[in-house]
Parts: structure tokens; C-alpha cells; sequence
């Protein structure tokens, strides 16, 4: 067999999920060995200007950029990303191989001052570069504040001691993948915080044409997990908008069906716009469209697509 060489950003969290795309490689396709499996850590634009917004230097992609420019030219054969950080449209060259079975969803606070739920009251400054979570807070109390924060889990974490904050809001998942459940103060039900689109799942990809990989990645997909992302994707696709668009939305299946639920803000951020939709599972991409359409329709001109 040959060497297969996995590329991702080089944080903790990315380490992680590099490891487990791996074991799950090598537990599902017998003939793959462990030394034929490298890794090479990725510096993206994201990581370099972590002192920036990234409305301002072109958005989450940036997190993949230059490792799909990696998948492209054959310096790597398999890319690892977390979903929401990906494109809604894909580059025509490559392919998700595989979505990993769908961790945690929700979004959480850590904080050394609240305890639960019923401590986000009165005046709170949390920190976070989420436009969606930034909203979906003031709902919850209209005192809170939301300040800019980026960087790994790690800096984040230090960041409230070092810059007074009452706490962050960061993706469950994160968070339960480098085993630090422990610092979690409240875990919001997705009835009160809808996490972003693809939140909880880790994304595998290829260049399209690598049949190789492609058998090896079929392995490791989780089917469930794929037509749920394809749902939100296509809901994220349909709208449109930019990384500063606060939108929300998450798909479960039972029983073959599948209920796909959205939330967009308006540009102003003082309206938001709720929409859900059940249908077969087999059907996730025309819900998805649906779903994205009646939001548009819903919001009118209080949203425009970028």
C-alpha cells in the first residue's frame, strides 16, 4: 500500500481529530497499516492573523484554504477540517470522502463565575467571534456583552483571566475532544442556542478523482451524519451571506425522517427568522433548499444575500 499522508491545521483540537479519522482508517480497512499513515500540520491564514476578525480578512474558510491548496497539488492525500469551517460550495476538485459520525452539537460556556443557566443575568461580558452566538445571547438577556476573541481552546481559555471575562461560548465539541468536559458551566439546548451549520462534525476530504482514498474514506462514513450536514449545507448554500451572517441550523433523523430547524438574523440583528421542516432522509438536500428559501422569503428584506 502506498503512504498516505493526512493534512490539517496543527492545533491540539486538529490533532485529535487527525487521530481519530486515523484509528477509524485503520480499523475499517484491514490492509492499511499505521506507518503508511503521515501527518503534515498546515499553517493557515486563520491561524497566522488570529489578532484580526475574520470578516475582515475573508472569513472561516480561511481555515481550509490552504489545506485543500495542499489537497490539489498532491502534497497531501487526505485533508482533515471541521464542517462548519468548510465552504457550503465545494471546489469542483475535491470531494467530502467521509463525514465522522456527528459529536455534541450544542454550544457551551466556560467560565470560572457561571455556574448554569440561570447565572447569564445582569450585566456579562462573554467572549466569542461569533455573530450568530453574539445574538443568540442578547436573546437570552439583552445585557450581555459579546467581545472579540479568537485563537485555539487553549488561548480562549486563558483569555478569561487575562482580558476579565465573565466567560466564553465555544462548540461542545471542541471541547469533549480534548477531554476537557470539566470546564463546561452551561451546555445550551439547541431550543434555546441552534449551533452552526455542520457543528460536531469532522469532515474528510479528497480530490475527487483519487479512487484509492475515495474506497478508503466510504469506510468511515456515517451515513446519518452525512445526509444531516447535506440538509444544513444546502440551507447555508441557499441563503448565501458571509461569516458575519448569523445563521443557525441543525438536522437529526428518527425513523428515516429527517427535521431539518434554521434561525437567520437580520442584517440588523434585531430580528430573527425560524423555520423547520421534516421529510424522508433520503430527500435531505431538497429540505435543506426549502428550509433556505422560506427563510429568505421570511426575511425579506431585512436580509440580503451577499
Amino acid at each position: 500500500m502506498t503512504k498516505i499522508i493526512i493534512g490539517a491545521r496543527g492545533s491540539k483540537l486538529s490533532l485529535a481529530y487527525v487521530e481519530k479519522v486515523k484509528e477509524l482508517l485503520l480499523e475499517e480497512n484491514k490492509e492499511l497499516k499505521e506507518e503508511n499513515i503521515n501527518f503534515k500540520a498546515i499553517k493557515t491564514s486563520g491561524d497566522i492573523n488570529q489578532n484580526i476578525k475574520l470578516s475582515e480578512i475573508g472569513g472561516k474558510s480561511l481555515f481550509c484554504k490552504e489545506i485543500e491548496e495542499k489537497l490539489i497539488s498532491n502534497d497531501i492525500d487526505i485533508a482533515v477540517h471541521s464542517l462548519k469551517d468548510m465552504e457550503s460550495v465545494e471546489n469542483n476538485k475535491l470531494i467530502i470522502g467521509a463525514y465522522v459520525k456527528r459529536n455534541d452539537f450544542r454550544d457551551v460556556i466556560i467560565s470560572n463565575k457561571i455556574k448554569g443557566f440561570e447565572d447569564l443575568k445582569g450585566k456579562i461580558v462573554i467572549g466569542s467571534c461569533s455573530r450568530r452566538r453574539e445574538l443568540q445571547l442578547k436573546k437570552i438577556n439583552k445585557n450581555i456583552s459579546v467581545v472579540n476573541i479568537r485563537g485555539n481552546i487553549d488561548t480562549r481559555i486563558k483569555k478569561i483571566d487575562e482580558e476579565k471575562l465573565d466567560g466564553i461560548i465555544l462548540a461542545a465539541a471542541g471541547i469533549k475532544s480534548l477531554n476537557l468536559n470539566n470546564k463546561i458551566s452551561v451546555a445550551f439546548e439547541t431550543e434555546v442556542v441552534l449551533p452552526a451549520v455542520g457543528q460536531g462534525v469532522i469532515a474528510v476530504q479528497c480530490k475527487k478523482n483519487n479512487e484509492v482514498v475515495k474506497n478508503l474514506l466510504k469506510n468511515i462514513n456515517d451515513s446519518e451524519t452525512e445526509l444531516c450536514a447535506k440538509a444544513e449545507r444546502k440551507m447555508l448554500e441557499v441563503i448565501g451571506g458571509d461569516c458575519e451572517t448569523a445563521v443557525g441550523g441543525l438536522a437529526v433523523i428518527e425513523n428515516n425522517n429527517l427535521k431539518l430547524k434554521a434561525q437567520l438574523f437580520s442584517d440588523s440583528g434585531s430580528n430573527s427568522f425560524e423555520h423547520e421542516l421534516t421529510g424522508r432522509d433520503i430527500d435531505a438536500i431538497n429540505i435543506g433548499k426549502a428550509v433556505g428559501e422560506k427563510l429568505l422569503s421570511l426575511a425579506g428584506t431585512e436580509f440580503k444575500k451577499k
